[in-house]
């Protein structure tokens, strides 16, 4: 049986789903659109997805039109051949797999070739809300030289009529909002960044004010981006890896077909379902301007934003992200290909927990609505080593340099305020162990091939005169110096000795990482 419109009343008897008209959800969503997402990957069908069809039991007869903005091969793949009906399957770490027939995206759209019908979505009053999910990438004006992008160049010089990049597009979109009814709306950032919304908003007044500036908009413009359009800050955790081999295989046996996964043009891995751990968090500024959704009654905190950012920089900088990087950065030098495998490594088990109760906790902020060491708890003994979430070092290894400066600088800093940065032993293990990864040779001396980060080559001749059997450091102490990869200057806090004694010992040949990570431990 394929995953299908005209098998809905089968595909019911065989997975949890919400019991509703579908076919009257869609038509009224299409004819009064209240949602719009931009993003259609993993994290917006597994997860958003599934909550706003939640709120359905609580009033909001609506579903989603959906905007694919960076590989439109998905919506031609994933969306179209099934009728936008996707499976979300929750993976428990003790084997129980629970899977929900997602109903309710209303309409897959391209970035590319549907801006048309994107304005209409946009100048229907009642539309509530607009979220993001493409990454925090999506969100950038300039790449890594701090250049804006030549189509963001373009968008800046030719104005509105000619937007390219989203954040133009969308800046655009606001516009003819703005022109036709100047309704208010909800921009939702829901990306995993800290301060998303105060950025979408950044972006979005940095592209109008430059428009302002070249005569394209007025100053009543400006005026209705800032004081009537919201820009929540949110924090979500939920972790959707690529598609897994034995999710398709249990699907199968549940009588699903035709559900294999995809890899685009574009390289990315998608299939009709999304596979996903048990535990999710998101947290919403309560900041909605034209009408809320029953967002809480579907289990979302919505609360203040002091609390979202408590909750985001517990999450960001301490329980869950930093110990992800470091299984991530020493998972590839020794060799393993997935998270819970490494949380079976007793000296990997033993740092990540010690850098999260020993280093972070001490200085971890405490939201009250989740709490810390509960929250870490969790994680090590229960997210982290799920056998059944197949996810890989060398994924979230993924973006490292752009990722540093959160997930242990601020940590650093709050060191730094105590006069106590000497207490930190492990951070700067992580930090030399990322140098040591640059290098794309594992701790048994074979390459490797670094993931994807915008500064890879940059820090390839940043490490350039490295090897392996000699321990002389000092070529790096000018990137140690980087404060916008480490969020601090590592040599001015007094941390660069630590960093470049543990690289010295993790050059010394064949072994010396884990035997790093062993004395490190040990001296702990």
């Amino acid at each position: 049986m394929k995953l299908s419109l005209a098998n809905l009343n089968e595909l019911r008897k065989k997975v949890q789903c919400l019991d509703y008209d579908v076919e009257k959800l869609r038509k009224n969503s299409l004819q009064d659109p209240q949602w719009v997402a931009f993003g259609s990957g993993n994290i917006f069908r597994g997860y958003i997805a599934r909550v706003i069809e939640d709120t359905i039991k609580y009033g909001f007869d609506r579903g989603i039109s959906v905007v694919e903005t960076f590989d439109e091969e998905i919506i031609d793949k994933i969306y179209t051949p099934y009728d936008n009906l996707s499976l979300s399957v929750t993976l428990d770490k003790d084997g129980d797999f629970s899977t929900r027939l997602i109903c309710n995206l209303a309409e897959a759209l391209k970035l590319s070739t549907d801006k048309k019908r994107i304005e209409e979505i946009f100048l229907n009053k009642n539309l509530k809300v607009a979220s993001f999910t493409i990454t925090e990438k999506g969100y950038s004006l300039k790449n890594g030289a701090g250049e804006y992008f030549p189509n963001v160049k373009s968008d800046f010089e030719k104005g509105p009529d000619f937007a390219s990049h989203l954040m133009s597009i969308t800046t655009a979109m606001l516009l003819k909002r703005y022109t036709s009814s100047k309704t208010p709306l909800t921009l939702l950032s829901l990306d995993n960044h800290s301060k998303n919304g105060d950025k979408l908003k950044s972006t979005i007044l940095l592209i109008a004010n430059t428009w302002k500036e070249n005569g394209f908009v007025d100053a009543d413009f400006i005026s209705y981006l800032e004081n009537d359009i919201g820009y929540p800050n949110t924090m979500i955790d939920k972790i959707t890896p690529r598609p897994a081999d034995v999710i398709e295989k249990y699907l199968n046996e549940h009588g699903i077909e035709d559900i294999g996964h995809v890899v685009t043009g574009k390289n990315t891995f998608i299939a009709p379902y999304v596979n996903s751990e048990t535990a999710e968090y998101l947290v919403i500024e309560d900041d909605f301007r034209n009408g809320s959704v029953p967002l809480a009654k579907a289990g979302v905190y919505v609360t203040d934003r002091k609390t979202v950012d408590k909750v985001d920089t517990m999450k960001l900088t301490t329980c869950l992200n930093p110990l992800h990087t470091a299984l991530a950065v020493f998972g590839c030098l020794l060799g393993y290909k997935s998270i819970s495998a490494e949380m079976k490594d007793e000296d990997l088990n033993k740092l990540v927990t010690k850098i999260g109760y020993d280093e972070g906790l001490p200085v971890v902020v405490d939201p009250k609505i989740i709490e810390p060491k509960a929250f870490l708890k969790e994680v090590l003994e229960i997210r982290l080593p799920n056998p059944y979430m197949p996810d890989t070092p060398q994924r979230i290894a993924t973006d490292t340099s752009q990722k540093l400066s959160v997930r242990f600088g601020e940590t650093i800093k709050k060191y730094v305020e105590k006069n106590e940065v000497q207490k930190l032993d492990l951070i700067p293990l992580v930090q030399a162990g990322w140098i040591r990864y640059l290098l794309e040779i594992d701790d048994e001396g074979n390459s490797f091939e670094m993931s994807p980060d915008p500064l890879n080559e940059t820090l390839k001749e940043q490490v350039k005169n490295l090897k392996i059997g000699q321990e002389d450091v000092s070529s790096i102490e000018s990137l140690l110096t980087n404060s916008t990869i480490f969020g601090v200057n590592l040599v001015e806090i007094g941390l660069a000795d630590k960093v470049k004694k543990y690289l010295a010992q993790m050059l010394k040949g064949s072994g010396s990482v884990r035997k790093t990570i062993k004395a490190a431990l040990e001296e702990k």
